[in-house]
């Protein structure tokens, strides 16, 4: 059966919705594991994907406060998954990097899912995959593009 295009488009954005869903809710089981919330587990997410990250980043990128900031950094340092270094570049900040421990821990809790997302996505031709990693470019950029205009909508700014 050959679904028309509306058809198609509406699948998709519940599609990213359920995703969106899924991811929160898998993150939120990490969270319950490591004794965290999730949205220390992204800011977690955001110091992996980044290597590390000062400060001021990740109220940037969690668009919390920089007192909530501070209050998250340590948390995490707290329960030993994050320690704060001296900024190379900055001798008056600080950086935000994993602990040994984090660093061992963390992988292991996302290596089954990180396993089934290879078998998944290997199933698709190179054509298929151009197009998915496309989309999710997009729909990345567009994630953080709506987040902000949200953010100033109702708060007046994207901290």
């Amino acid at each position: 059966m050959v679904l028309d295009k509306r058809t198609l488009v509406d699948q998709v954005i519940v599609g990213v919705r359920e995703n969106s869903i899924g991811v929160v809710l898998f993150h939120q089981a990490i969270g319950r594991i490591l004794g965290i919330n999730v949205t220390d587990v992204k800011s977690l997410d955001i110091i992996v994907t980044r290597g590390s990250a000062n400060p001021s980043q990740l109220a940037k990128f969690t668009g919390l406060s920089t007192g909530s900031t501070t209050a998250l950094i340590d948390r995490l340092e707290k329960k030993g998954l994050i320690e704060r270094r001296p900024n190379p570049k900055d001798r008056r900040g600080s950086i935000i990097v994993l602990t040994y421990g984090a660093m061992k821990k963390i992988p292991l809790l996302f290596e089954s899912m990180s396993k089934a997302m290879e078998r998944l996505v290997s199933g698709y031709s190179e054509e298929e995959l151009e197009t998915l990693s496309e989309f999710f470019r997009r729909v990345t950029l567009l994630w953080w593009k709506e987040r902000d205009k949200l953010l100033l909508q109702f708060i007046g700014n994207v901290k």
